[in-house]
């Protein structure tokens, strides 16, 4: 069944849990999740990223993942990642996004918070959810443009109260694209946010975070952790290595199958550590 963030991350963000949003890049790897979280009977978030949307099209990667939101025995919330553009989010919440992050962390607060008042008038017009950034939360590799950015308490305070975001993405050492889980997460910093911050707080950069650390985390006020590298790496460690043994082969759906187990292994870990 398709949800939106405040149908799932309240509850979570008041309790030991969380909730994973998973960055899939194409319908493979989205059912993979989905069956992940059918099988574990938990909710999900299915995430798209710049790449996808800048590769298919935000209404083409919309229709290629609505369905498997629609149908699923769990609820699933079909989110837009990091977005800078309001025209690419408001056409994301046309083509049937429950959720979308408008990302203005490269901005003044104040104009960070002014867009993203407009994209959650919008949004919430149409009963979908809305994600913001306090901070900036720096790239492993590529996107050179990012900031490396702490996130001030009373600046999210701030954003909470006047944005109408309705979860906000913080940066306390969390560092996206790290194949390694080498980050060290500031948990003073984490503390002072939570306890000026009533809407509920967002990890990007899962992948670079130790087991122990996110079980601390999800003891917090953290509702939603943004997992991508490690499920990429399931698939095309898995995918590179069946290639390999088979050059004589090339359908696409007979490797697919092959690696998908692997993908679907993957996200049943996330779900475990963060339940």
């Amino acid at each position: 069944m398709l949800v939106n963030l405040n149908d799932l991350l309240p509850d979570a963000a008041a309790s030991n849990y969380s909730v994973p949003c998973f960055n899939v890049f194409g319908f493979e790897d989205a059912r993979a999740v989905v069956e992940a979280a059918e099988e574990v009977n938990k909710a999900v978030i299915l995430a798209c990223n710049k790449d996808v949307v800048d590769f298919y099209g935000v209404e083409t990667a919309a229709a290629m993942f609505l369905g498997l939101a629609t149908k699923s025995t769990v609820p699933v919330c079909l989110h837009l990642d990091h977005t800078y553009e309001e025209d690419i989010v408001f056409r994301a919440l046309k083509a049937g996004f429950s959720s979308v992050m408008f990302d203005g962390s490269q901005l003044s607060l104040e104009e960070n918070i002014a867009r993203t008042r407009k994209v959650a008038d919008v949004a919430h017009a149409l009963g979908a959810s809305v994600e913001g950034e306090i901070g900036s939360v720096p790239y492993d590799e590529g996107r050179d443009h990012i900031k490396t950015i702490d996130t001030s308490p009373e600046d999210a305070a701030r954003f909470a109260r006047e944005s109408g975001a309705d979860c906000v993405a913080i940066s306390v050492g969390n560092i996206h694209r790290l194949t390694e889980p080498t980050c060290t997460i500031d948990f003073g910093l984490l503390d002072r946010i939570a306890a000026e911050v009533p809407i509920p707080l967002v990890i990007h950069g899962t992948s670079g975070i130790r087991d122990e650390d996110m079980e601390k985390l999800k003891h917090s006020r953290v509702s939603k952790f943004n997992i991508g590298t490690c499920l990429r790496q399931a698939l095309g460690n898995n995918l590179r290595g069946y290639m390999n043994d088979e050059p004589e082969k090339f359908d696409r759906i007979y490797f697919m199958q092959k690696a998908m187990p692997y993908v679907k292994e993957e996200a049943i870990r996330n779900f475990e550590l963060l339940s």
